[in-house]
């Protein structure tokens, strides 16, 4: 089954700082939280070192910090589902003006 190039992307840093901090149970979490039309990768640092584990879904460039796995299912109902980013998780250095 191939991906439409429009689909979504979330990627999972899973570099050391994000892995010290959980990011390899986030991305499983993720990976058990399966979503037509939205892939989820696994990445290298996505260059916000300190703040992770770190969360980037594209093309919307919605970043998220600090995900733990049991806030995955959130993420994914609200945001991925429903097209409403979870304000509370989003990395302060990149607000979301229209939300």
């Amino acid at each position: 089954m191939s991906i439409p190039e429009t689909a979504r992307q979330v990627l999972v840093c899973q570099n050391r700082s994000c892995r010290r901090h959980g990011a390899a149970a986030v991305l499983t979490a993720f990976q058990k939280s399966p979503i037509k039309d939205v892939r989820v990768i696994s990445s290298g640092c996505l260059g916000q070192c300190g703040n992770g584990p770190m969360v980037l879904v594209m093309p919307e460039q919605v970043w998220y910090s600090r995900v733990h796995p049991d806030e995955v299912p959130v993420v994914v109902e609200r945001h991925l589902k429903n097209g409403h980013p979870v304000q509370a998780m989003l990395y302060p250095k990149y607000p979301l003006d229209q939300h």
